[in-house]
């Protein structure tokens, strides 16, 4: 049964503290204490700071003496936590959940026991708890480093929740969520079709990196960036742009018609298509041997 496979996932997972600690807590202390020790120096240059009228209006705002909201903060980093750095070390863990049965040759003892199909899902469904787990953690690495910024600039704390707010953190959270499954993905077919954890690890990589430069390559070719063939080949700009939708304002409303659209049968594909062919390709794969 495929509770049968998500359970066995996840106890496997339990045990690799190793791999746990990269995907869901590197990150997030590296984060916090980048913010901290990044508050007690501009603290430190404040006066200086706020006396030289080249410095950019936003960095004087952030030595500010007013209010900080922790709800917009949240949403702020609900909006972030698909970054490229979270992006990474999750795809270790998800690396070594799809692709650890081919290096440790276990897949001949547990296939007689599940399907085939409910063991892969297995470890998709681990892996997009491994996500959210990372999610929280850098969640909960953001409030606290807003709680060492107001404590450092005397700053007053509020938690002004909103209904516009708090639809935006829960859309925001969960397209990062979709963003990192579908990155992940690719780790997915890498690990089925190579049979090797560094391919499930360093595919995405190479792949995500391409796709940032479609759009530079294309452009001379007469492609625009929301044209089908551009916001096909790049998921992470498909996924600014619904970021985009979802903040709203002028940003928002100077997108060009129809791009939304494309932006979510982007994503779709890039999740969906990944998976039916590792599906497909783990079904008719010989693993007697392994």
């Amino acid at each position: 049964m495929l509770v049968d496979a998500i359970r066995a996932e996840g106890f496997r997972l339990s045990k690799n503290r190793t791999a746990l600690f990269w995907s869901v807590m590197f990150v997030p202390i590296i984060s916090l204490v980048i913010g901290a020790v990044t508050n007690f120096v501009l603290k430190g240059s404040e006066t200086k700071i706020l006396g030289d009228e080249k410095m950019p209006a936003e960095l004087k705002e952030a030595l500010g003496r007013g209010t900080l909201d922790l709800a917009d903060a949240l949403v702020t980093s609900a909006a972030n936590l698909a970054n490229p750095l979270v992006l990474l070390f999750v795809l270790i863990g998800a690396a070594t959940i799809y692709a650890g049965d081919y290096r440790w040759e276990t897949w001949r003892l547990i296939s007689a026991r599940n399907s085939r199909a409910n063991l892969l899902l297995g470890k998709l469904a681990v892996t997009a708890g491994l996500a959210l787990a990372a999610m929280t953690a850098m969640l909960l690495a953001g409030v606290i480093e807003n709680l060492i910024k107001a404590a450092v600039f005397e700053r007053t704390l509020t938690f002004a929740v909103t209904a516009e707010a708090a639809g935006q953190f829960i859309a925001f959270l969960g397209l990062s969520w979709l963003r990192i499954i579908q990155f992940a993905m690719m780790g997915m077919l890498a690990a089925v079709a190579t049979r090797s954890l560094l391919a499930a690890l360093f595919v995405p990589l190479v792949v995500g990196v391409a796709q940032f430069f479609t759009p530079q390559m294309l452009m001379p070719m007469g492609v625009l960036p929301d044209a089908w063939l551009s916001v096909l080949l790049n998921p992470a700009a498909a996924t600014d742009t619904i970021q985009a939708i979802i903040k709203g304002g002028a940003e928002a409303a100077a997108l060009p018609a129809g791009l939304a659209v494309k932006a979510w049968i982007s994503v779709g594909l890039w999740t969906l298509v990944p998976l039916a062919a590792a599906l497909a390709w783990f079904r008719r794969q010989d693993l007697s041997k392994e």
